[in-house]
């Protein structure tokens, strides 16, 4: 399979965790015949053309999904660069009147910016951080922000090290960003009852996390790496060269070869594993192409209390969208009622397949 062909094909999948269908993304690839930067058919040429149209017709958020669309899977080239810059500034325009603020977080190694809902001056809510994988900007997931304040929690959707308007470079460190992002939030939300919902490559940062800092309460995540998706030599061959370009572009890794050797510092062991005694759930894809089987198996052994969902489905599950989310959420509320159950009446592992 080429690389455009790829591209098309997990655009197609990427869009329905957008919201768009099928047939509004089958309308438009036939259109594009290269990826090449600053043609007219060019992958991020249509799409942007596309959500220009959007934009201009006043409907901000559907344009935001084509911009997002555009720069997928990373902002790479010039005119991706230009798509991420309008698909931030499309989904400005949205939020404005939906309660949805904008925070921009200087670091020692950059910069990242949030979108919220629920933040205050009293800090009494529990704070929910949201954060995509290497191919999603926080745009995807910003608009369930007012829905998430109105269940109590203080919500935070921010991107990964590299994604987005995420300076930082992606390394094996980068789990001490949420460390960092609950020192800053602390005073406008309970950071002590912090939940993590981390998708993909995030939710490996999320647990690599939760092992050194207990102020994260919970995690919940869909096809996050462990261990083998980094180190298993027969799995490695059959990664996607769409994943395998954009992480070589967050890393800064020069070819595969080089970001091979970067991977081997991710791997979390059964050591680090077993400190997680907090709620974790964990979104199985059963066709998961990117994430291997054995993540799943190694998580049941060192997990101590983790909730498995399982969907006939290829990696995040999109044509599962509305079900993962609602699972996703009811994984949320489950924790936050077990975080203020006894020790001994909490629930140990368990698995549900759909």
């Amino acid at each position: 399979m080429n690389q455009l062909d790829e591209l098309k094909q997990f655009a197609l999948l990427h869009a329905r965790g957008q919201g768009l269908s099928e047939r509004q993304v089958s309308a438009v690839l036939p259109r594009i015949t290269n990826d090449e930067p600053g043609h007219p058919d060019s992958w991020a040429r249509v799409w942007t053309a596309e959500a220009d149209r959007l934009a201009f017709a006043g409907r901000p958020l559907d344009a935001c999904r084509r911009y997002a669309l555009a720069r997928f899977p990373y902002h790479g080239d010039d005119d991706r660069v230009k798509a991420q810059d309008n698909c931030v500034r499309a989904f400005d325009d949205w939020r404005r009147r939906r309660g949805v603020e904008r925070l921009v977080l200087d670091h020692p190694d950059g910069t990242l910016a949030c979108w919220t809902a629920g933040l205050d001056g009293r800090g009494r809510r529990p704070l929910l951080l949201i954060m995509g994988g290497i191919v999603s900007v926080k745009e995807q997931w910003a608009p369930l922000l007012p829905r998430l304040a109105r269940l109590g929690y203080a919500a935070v959707a921010t991107e990964m090290p590299g994604v987005g308007e995420n300076t930082l470079r992606y390394h094996a460190d980068s789990w001490r960003l949420f460390p960092f992002l609950m020192d800053r939030l602390s005073g406008r939300a309970r950071v002590t009852g912090t939940s993590v919902l981390g998708l993909s490559f995030s939710g490996h940062l999320a647990l690599r996390a939760a092992a050194e800092d207990r102020r994260i309460r919970s995690v919940h995540t869909v096809g996050a790496p462990v261990s083998g998706f980094f180190t298993d030599p027969d799995w490695w061959p059959r990664v996607p060269g769409v994943t395998v370009d954009t992480l070589c572009g967050l890393t800064g890794a020069a070819d595969p070869d080089r970001l091979r050797t970067l991977l081997r510092d991710f791997p979390l062991g059964p050591d680090v594993l077993a400190a997680v005694d907090i709620p974790v759930g964990y979104v199985v894809s059963s066709r998961d192409e990117i994430i291997p089987r054995a993540e799943q198996q190694l998580l049941a052994r060192t997990l101590p209390r983790v909730r498995f969902k399982e969907f006939d489905d290829v990696h995040g599950s999109p044509a599962h969208l509305g079900a993962m989310r609602k699972w996703l959420v009811g994984s949320l509320l489950r924790a936050r009622i077990a975080d203020r159950a006894p020790a001994a009446g909490r629930p140990r592992n368990r698995h549900v397949t759909l």
